[in-house]
């Protein structure tokens, strides 16, 4: 296996979004492609024509970081797009051409008491391929038509699969469209991570069969490696609701990834309520909640009907 396609479509990507009077080239009418020809990126970038065309066929591994980084400052790439064709470079050195299952870390029991321990944020713990490893009460219940999903596999909700395979997101997630670009750009990141991963590739590989919406979004090749802002939701028990949030990585071992994420409410507004109503309609009885954690996912109670 091999991500020289990844290399060329991102780069190529990125070549056509730009214009030669935006890099301060000579234009004429004789164009036959939109955005910058490749010689004239590698005039921008100070490297030869066939240089520049070798990195854009995938051959980036024999690439320096200095002209990386020249080939970056060209296409005006941002910090996450920078941060991607260095992955995507590090990937490509032969030594790391293996086709491997990325190392499934398992939560922390400290980490679950952390999570636990947050009442007024709705908080979760998931992994590079957005599969949701970890949640505390009202982050189930912030997300319950994630979790009650259909598209929920072997109890482990995953965005990428909800956004995609599951109509009901559309109504869940009011800026549908906004959030599911950036799930794929998450995707991307971590593709260009970990690009030999199976079970990535084979969430790809089902998202992709199934669903145009993510064809559509995974050849836009866009980039996310931050995962914050703010979202509005429509949820089936205290309906609109604007929560700002924000994720931090967790330091994990070689081979690991996972990010925890807090999604809050505006104090003193109305979200800030709602989301109070919700923390208390699903606050765990402290008399079965350390029980409940120990609990296989599958066995676990499930929340009341919410319509859906």
């Amino acid at each position: 296996m091999d991500n020289r396609a990844d290399i060329k479509d991102f780069l190529a990507s990125r070549r056509a979004k730009l214009t030669p009077n935006q890099v301060g080239l000579p234009t004429s009418n004789r164009r036959r492609v939109p955005g910058l020809r490749r010689e004239e990126v590698a005039v921008l970038a100070g490297v030869s024509t066939e240089w520049y065309t070798r990195l854009e066929k995938g051959h980036i591994g024999e690439m320096s970081e200095e002209v990386l980084a020249a080939v970056a400052d060209a296409l005006r790439l941002d910090d996450d797009e920078r941060a991607y064709l260095l992955d995507l470079a590090r990937a490509a050195k032969p030594a790391h051409r293996r086709a491997t299952r990325r190392r499934e870390a398992p939560l922390a029991p400290q980490m679950q008491w952390m999570l636990d321990s947050v009442t007024m944020s709705a908080a979760y713990v998931r992994n590079g391929r957005l599969d949701v490893i970890g949640s505390n009460a009202l982050g189930r219940a912030l997300h319950a038509p994630m979790f009650l999903s259909p598209s929920t596999a072997g109890g482990r909700p995953n965005f990428g699969r909800y956004f995609f395979l599951d109509d009901g997101s559309h109504d869940f997630f009011i800026d549908w469209e906004a959030g599911a670009a950036a799930t794929v750009a998450l995707l991307r990141a971590e593709a260009g991570r970990e690009p030999h991963d199976k079970a990535l590739r084979e969430l790809i590989g089902e998202l992709s069969t199934m669903s145009e919406e993510f064809r559509t979004y995974w050849a836009s090749h866009d980039i996310r490696t931050r995962h914050d802002g703010t979202k509005r939701l429509q949820h089936p028990e205290i309906g609109e609701i604007e929560l700002s949030y924000q994720s931090v990585d967790l330091p994990m071992g070689r081979r690991a990834w996972h990010d925890l994420s807090f999604y809050t409410a505006e104090p003193g507004t109305p979200d800030e309520e709602r989301l109070r109503l919700l923390a208390s309609l699903h606050a765990p009885d402290p008399r079965t909640a350390a029980t409940d954690q120990q609990m296989p996912a599958a066995n676990r109670p499930e929340y009341p009907e919410n319509g859906r």
